[in-house]
């Protein structure tokens, strides 16, 4: 497995993560992009913006676009897969929780 898929799928968890910790399920692209950050995760916000817009297709977040920035929610979907109770290929597959 290439490095670079390696990356983009532990980056997709952990933006599912950060929502998933929100109230409301949702959070704006510049408190996500600090939040995967201190997962270990830096992105640009156009590497962000990518993956965010990749779980839209995947039907795991809903986004929202405004002039300067994104909120983004996560979906019902997008819960079960954070939480491992569904799987979605480009995308790691959390540890089980002890």
């Amino acid at each position: 497995m290439a490095i670079n898929q390696i990356m983009n799928e532990h980056e997709r968890l952990s933006i599912l993560h950060c929502l998933a910790a929100m109230d409301g399920y949702a959070a704006n692209n510049s408190i996500i992009q600090s939040v995967c950050q201190s997962y270990g995760n830096s992105m640009t916000q156009d590497k962000l913006g990518t993956h965010l817009h990749w779980l839209q297709e995947q039907g795991l977040v809903k986004l929202d676009q405004h002039e300067s920035y994104t909120i983004a929610t996560i979906t019902q979907r997008g819960l079960d897969v954070e939480r491992g109770l569904a799987s979605s290929p480009g995308i790691k597959r959390p540890s089980p929780k002890v």
